[in-house]
């Protein structure tokens, strides 16, 4: 009776495993399984298991491998940064407007607005649903001559960019550098060779792609937030059912600490004679330059590409006014 009674609570709890519902997931992971990011996946693949959803994870360490992939229906779903699913979802591929973020807080106000329900029919466009947001740590400037500490200095400066990244393009003409098209893989081997004098990323890449060796004796790590960078996970719209996109959401944001712990631990990681502090008066003067920028990539103006969605630039707006409501943008006419 005793062994009966055990197996019947064995399979019991067997049952809910095995009528999960299997869904693959290309990651990317510029590291690749061994990265901190794709460990971050699984953990929240292993989460979702007490959901019903059984993730299958497949690495990738060449983005546009991942999202090509995905394209082709040999995954059904894809996690990879903010950049490469804004066509999935313009109003989550905006989070990484520039400037728009200048803080940690204001990052964790948004994402913690967009896991609510309410913002459930914004995860969804084009036939994607977002089901969860990661942040991955804001973008800084790293560049081979501590000097290049201000706008005016990058005129003429070769500037790695993502080729497909049209709003760093746009930013990269607005201060008349030189743009030197690059992607993913191959970015931090120009800083570190020298071919480019700047590039743009989160801090993990000062260990992870070794930009120490670009920035050598002389450079530096710009301490102002460009934009945040975050991992989002999209799916075809059809794979989940709508309350179990929603749990998704919650799950991903439930590992805001653990990705912020990450984050942290990357940047406090960077020596500190490497960081170049950006005076005080001038931070005022580079968000209103941002401001306009994004105001032109909403809208499409002055040769611009129309990248930035309304709805999000109006939302990070609100959040940057309540956390700093004696900002000058907060009372402008022309306010986003």
């Amino acid at each position: 009776m005793i062994r009966k009674s055990l197996s019947a609570l064995t399979l019991a709890a067997m049952a809910p495993l095995a009528s999960a519902q299997s869904v693959s997931v290309c990651v990317f992971d510029v590291i690749g399984a061994n990265g901190d990011l794709y460990n971050m996946i699984k953990d929240y693949a292993l989460e979702m298991k007490a959901h019903g959803v059984d993730l299958q994870l497949k690495p990738y360490t060449d983005e546009g491998v991942a999202i090509g992939d995905f394209n082709a229906g040999q995954c059904d779903a894809v996690a990879a940064t903010d950049i490469r699913v804004r066509p999935y979802n313009q109003f989550t591929g905006s989070i990484g407007a520039v400037g728009a973020l200048p803080t940690y807080d204001d990052l964790k106000t948004l994402l913690a607005t967009l896991a609510q329900p309410k913002a459930a029919p914004l995860m969804k466009e084009n036939g994607y649903e977002v089901l969860g947001i990661l942040p991955v740590g804001a973008g800084y400037l790293f560049v081979n001559d501590r000097s290049i500490d201000t706008a005016g200095e990058l005129a003429g400066k070769r500037i790695a960019t993502l080729d497909y990244q049209e709003d760093a393009i746009h930013m990269v003409n607005f201060v008349k550098a030189t743009v030197v098209p690059s992607d993913i893989t191959n970015f931090a081997g120009k800083f570190n060779n020298g071919s480019v004098d700047t590039a743009y990323a989160p801090a993990f890449a000062y260990e992870a792609l070794e930009l120490y060796k670009g920035l050598g004796e002389t450079g530096g790590i710009v301490d102002y937030p460009l934009a945040q960078v975050t991992v989002q996970i999209v799916a075809r719209d059809a794979v989940l059912e709508d309350d179990k996109a929603q749990k998704a959401r919650e799950v991903a944001w439930g590992m805001f600490p653990q990705a912020m712990n990450l984050v942290s631990g990357q940047e406090e990681a960077i020596p500190d004679q490497k960081w170049v502090r950006i005076p005080a008066k001038d931070v005022e003067g580079y968000q209103e330059m941002f401001r306009q920028n994004r105001l032109e990539m909403r809208d499409g103006l002055n040769g611009a590409p129309s990248v930035y969605h309304p709805k999000m630039l109006g939302l990070l707006s609100k959040i940057r006014c309540a956390s700093n409501p004696s900002a000058s943008e907060c009372t402008a006419a022309n306010r986003e």
